[in-house]
């Protein structure tokens, strides 16, 4: 969480968006900047629990892969509406999932405005469903679908400095492995002109300090 909102704060020095790829050493969950942190404590047994920069639900990080997208103010990303940016980012997970033969689709509408359509067996954190405020209990316009079942939501932060989108797969199948799928999207990303970011002390410098006095303290986590 450190290093995605450390990202957001140097688009005005990089310049160029920036994909990053990252995973978990141990199961936890994140929840959204605006929600209230007992709530989320009620609502899920991972630990540690994490407020991230950006806002939605809650979302478990037990085997999911997740990423992060960050945009610069001069990019064309930065200036659409949330919602064509979130159609966008899940678009592009859609064509990464095609060159690995799995068929996904992008929900035409939230679950909710589906009238009486059966619903398929959902997967929601922890194994149960209903959970007020989770992310993957069921789904929204322009998540990412597959069988019925959403495997791709995110969420987004846009301020004077850039947007930035984080987001979670959940893995459809088992045979599919995050080296795969990692290509895929830098094969089926929308630019083609998409370069290794290298090592930036000065980025990793500030990731650092918001680790040690933001995202690792408990007052941060329990703000609201």
């Amino acid at each position: 969480m450190a290093l995605d909102e450390a990202l957001l704060e140097a688009m005005p020095r990089l310049g160029k968006p920036v994909l990053r790829f990252y995973g978990w050493t141990e199961p936890a969950a994140t929840f959204g900047y605006f929600q209230k942190f007992a709530e989320v404590e009620c609502a899920t047994h991972l630990r540690p629990l994490i407020r991230r920069p950006t806002g939605g639900g809650i979302v478990p990080h037990d085997a999911d892969w997740t990423y992060s997208l960050a945009f610069p103010t001069n990019h064309e990303w930065y200036s659409l509406k949330a919602i064509e940016s979130y159609r966008r980012a899940h678009e592009w997970i859609q064509r990464a999932f095609a060159k690995l033969n799995v068929a996904t689709e992008l929900a035409h509408a939230a679950k909710s405005e589906i009238g009486n359509r059966p619903a398929a067996p959902e997967r929601s954190e922890g194994g149960k469903s209903g959970i007020p405020g989770a992310c993957f209990a069921g789904y929204e316009k322009s998540d990412v679908l597959w069988r019925g079942r959403k495997i791709a939501g995110a969420a987004q932060r846009r301020n004077k400095l850039g947007l930035l989108i984080q987001g979670s797969v959940q893995p459809p199948l088992l045979a599919l492995t995050r080296t795969d799928w990692e290509q895929a999207m830098l094969d089926s990303a929308p630019d083609a002109a998409w370069s290794e970011l290298g090592q930036d002390a000065g980025l990793r410098q500030r990731a650092e300090e918001l680790s040690l006095c933001k995202y690792s303290q408990a007052d941060c986590n329990r703000k609201r």
